[in-house]
């Protein structure tokens, strides 16, 4: 895998998950940072890149704002982790925003991973692209950058 690089991309993405989903290692991973823990604690706006908080999903009363917060976004990236039990995003979610929804395994190369059930999870949630990806091996990162109209070192 070649993410080396800043991604420049056409489209902005948003992502969306619970804590710990993968998000911010995402979010490194695809600008061509160094991974490393760092607690989003709010709405972290990059050049291509929206970061949100897990907060926002697990808790009702800030879930709202997530679908406002997408306007600033090209498209949304609902992200789950390859080892969840379970999935925080109902059914038919996506069509709460008028933006280009797609679904993101994050973690794929974790023990217990089940990239076919996750996967299955978003596409009911209304996601018709999924990308299985892990931050840590690149596996998978230089699809989302194609998708995004950006350049991979290939």
């Amino acid at each position: 895998m070649h993410c080396d690089q800043d991604l420049t991309p056409v489209k902005k993405l948003m992502l969306i998950g619970r804590v710990a989903a993968g998000k911010t290692s995402l979010t490194q991973a695809l600008r061509g940072e160094a991974l490393h823990y760092c607690k989003t604690q709010y709405i972290n706006y990059h050049d291509t890149i929206i970061d949100t908080p897990g907060e926002y999903v697990e808790t009702r009363q800030l879930g709202g704002a997530l679908a406002l917060y997408a306007y600033e976004a090209d498209v949304v990236g609902l992200v789950l982790g390859a080892d969840e039990p379970y999935s925080v995003f109902p059914p038919n979610i996506t069509c709460l925003v008028n933006r280009e929804v797609i679904g993101i395994v994050s973690g794929i190369d974790r023990a217990g991973a089940d990239i076919e059930r996750v996967s299955r999870w978003l596409r009911l949630s209304g996601c018709k692209r999924i990308f299985p990806c892990s931050a840590y091996t690149k596996e998978g990162l230089d699809a989302i950058i194609e998708y995004l109209g950006g350049r991979t070192n290939e």
